[in-house]
C-alpha cells in the first residue's frame, strides 16, 4: 500500500495561494471601490469612512457608503439616519439617501433595534454582502466607500472577491504601538490580496488645545508615519482629535460639512484629495 505524500505547507510569509472556485464579480455601475479598514477596533475607522464619503460627495462625486461592519454597524448613527429603513421593491432595496450625492446601506437599517446582535457565521455574512452589492439599487456611482470591520476576516475577503473595480484600501490607525502593529498586519493582508494600499491615516494624532493652540499628544505621535515609511506605502496624513468631531458623530452630522478650516477638516480633505488623485488618475 502506497503511503500518501504530505503536501508542503505554504510559506507563512509567502504570497497568498490562488483561491479556487472564486465566485463571479457582481455587476455594478461603479467606477471606484475603496476599502477603509483597520487592524483593530477603536481607532475611528468608521468616522474616517463617513467623513471621506461626505467630503467626496461634497465635491460633486456620486458616492455610495457601504457599512460592512455587520456585527457593529455605526454609520447610520453617525449620519443621523438610524431610524430610516431602505425601501424594498420586489428583490431590490433602495439605499437610504443622505443627500442627492450620498447614499448608504448598512445592516443597522435591518435590525429591530440598535442593541440587537447579529449572530452569524461566515456563509451568512457572505450572502448578506452579495445582497448589499447585487440587490441594492445604488445607481451609477463614482465611488463606493466600504467601511469594513476591524481585522482581516470574512468581510474583507468577500468584498474583494465580489466587488468590481476595487482600487485599493485606506488603512486607519492611531499612534499607539498596539494599533500600529495591527495596522501593519492590515497592510500586508491587502498586499497579499494583490490590491494597492492607497495609504495609512493616523487618526487621533494629538489634540489641539482650544486655549493656547498647542498640540497635546494624548496617544503619542508618529506611529502611523513610521509604519508607512517602514512598509513603503503612502502616508496620507494625521487627523488630530477634535471634540467637535465626536459630537458631530453622536448627533448624526458629518463633521467635514460643518467645521471648515479646522485642523481636522484640513487633514480629512487632504486625504480625500490624495485618494481622488490616486484612483482617478
Amino acid at each position: 500500500m502506497k503511503a500518501k505524500t504530505k503536501e508542503k505547507d505554504p510559506e507563512p510569509n509567502g504570497p497568498a495561494p490562488a483561491p479556487k472556485g472564486l465566485p463571479p464579480k457582481v455587476t455594478m455601475d461603479v467606477k471606484h471601490v475603496v476599502l477603509v479598514l483597520s487592524g483593530k477596533g477603536g481607532v475611528g475607522k468608521s468616522t474616517v469612512a463617513t467623513n471621506l464619503a461626505s467630503a467626496l460627495a461634497g465635491h460633486g462625486r456620486q458616492v455610495g457608503l457601504l457599512d460592512l461592519d455587520i456585527h457593529g454597524p455605526s454609520i447610520p448613527k453617525m449620519l443621523g439616519i438610524e431610524n430610516q429603513q431602505p425601501a424594498v421593491l420586489g428583490r431590490t432595496m433602495e439605499p437610504v439617501r443622505v443627500t442627492g450625492k450620498l447614499s448608504v446601506m448598512s445592516m443597522g437599517f435591518l435590525l429591530p433595534d440598535a442593541s440587537s446582535p447579529v449572530i452569524w457565521r461566515g456563509p451568512m455574512k457572505m450572502a448578506a454582502i452579495r445582497q448589499f452589492l447585487e440587490d441594492v439599487n445604488w445607481g451609477a456611482l463614482d465611488y463606493l466607500i466600504v467601511d469594513l470591520p476591524p481585522g482581516t476576516g470574512d468581510e474583507a475577503l468577500t468584498i474583494v472577491q465580489l466587488a468590481p473595480n476595487v482600487r485599493g484600501a485606506v488603512i486607519v490607525t492611531t499612534p499607539q504601538d498596539v494599533a500600529v502593529i495591527d495596522a501593519m498586519k492590515a497592510v500586508k493582508f491587502i498586499e497579499k490580496l494583490g490590491l494597492p494600499v492607497i495609504g495609512i491615516i493616523e487618526n487621533m494624532s494629538g489634540m489641539v488645545c482650544p486655549h493656547c493652540g498647542g498640540t497635546i499628544d494624548l496617544f503619542g505621535s508618529g506611529g502611523g508615519r513610521k509604519a508607512a515609511d517602514d512598509l513603503h506605502v503612502p502616508w496620507l496624513g494625521a487627523v488630530p482629535i477634535d471634540p467637535e468631531m465626536v459630537k458631530a458623530g453622536d448627533e448624526g452630522r458629518p463633521y467635514v460639512l460643518r467645521h471648515a478650516d479646522t485642523p481636522a477638516w484640513k487633514a480629512i480633505n487632504a486625504v480625500m484629495e490624495i485618494l481622488a488623485k490616486h484612483v482617478e488618475s
